[in-house]
């Protein structure tokens, strides 16, 4: 006699997911058109210096604007961390706790950056120069944000990620950072030399060590 035994088959619910994407095509769609010069010149970015020359002006930190594609960019790498989590078995990517979970968690820790780069910006009196500085910084980073949001897309509603994706994403991540302080560096070489001590125990202890702390805990678990 064949007994036949039945297994529940749990479904994820990816509701909550699809209405954050759509959110997020929403919000780029209304930025695009209130801010379509703007937005227009930011998707040229890698290739032309024109909005970096255009919006260098720091109260474009606090615009509509650059808040708005903030939210975007979080979205987007927030969703790109509980994809490779997934990989690895610590969550589930329909798990909208834990999405909640790292969302919030990007957004405390920039946010207490941000103060925490302030108040030595304040102590090393180079708050002018920071204030440029964290502009193009948050350009470029809500710039690749924006980049992996269709592909974040993608990783989610299929089952194709491998160690080579994870890499490459990270790879994309540290050239463009990289780059970023590259071209920084370039472009503000004579308020950089003029507090050249400040400038690189900042860029150790603010930019360089919370990469590195990161990069040692997720090695170690």
């Amino acid at each position: 006699m064949i007994v036949l035994q039945l297994q529940q088959r749990i479904i994820e619910n990816k509701d909550w997911a699809t209405l954050l994407f759509l959110l997020c095509f929403v919000v780029i769609a209304i930025i695009k058109y209130l801010f379509e010069i703007q937005f227009n010149e930011f998707l040229r970015l890698p290739f032309s210096k024109k909005y970096t020359s255009t919006y260098k002006d720091t109260s474009n930190l606090y615009s509509a604007f650059t808040i708005s594609m903030f939210f975007v960019q979080l979205i987007s790498f927030s969703f790109l961390i509980q994809i490779i989590l997934s990989y690895f078995d610590y969550t589930t990517k329909a798990n909208w706790i834990t999405f909640i979970q790292i969302f919030t968690t990007l957004f405390v820790a920039i946010l207490i950056k941000f103060y925490v780069e302030k108040i030595v910006a304040t102590i090393f009196d180079i708050e002018d120069f920071l204030e440029i500085f964290n502009l193009k910084k948050v350009t470029y980073r809500t710039y690749i944000g924006l980049i992996f949001l269709p592909i974040v897309i993608l990783l989610y509603y299929n089952n194709f990620l491998s160690v080579g994706i994870i890499s490459i994403f990270l790879a994309i991540i540290g050239v463009g950072m990289i780059y970023f302080y590259f071209l920084s560096i370039i472009t503000y070489q004579k308020q950089i030399l003029s507090k050249i001590f400040y400038f690189i125990l900042y860029l150790c202890t603010l930019e360089i060590g919370p990469y590195y702390l990161l990069y040692h805990w997720f090695t170690k678990k």
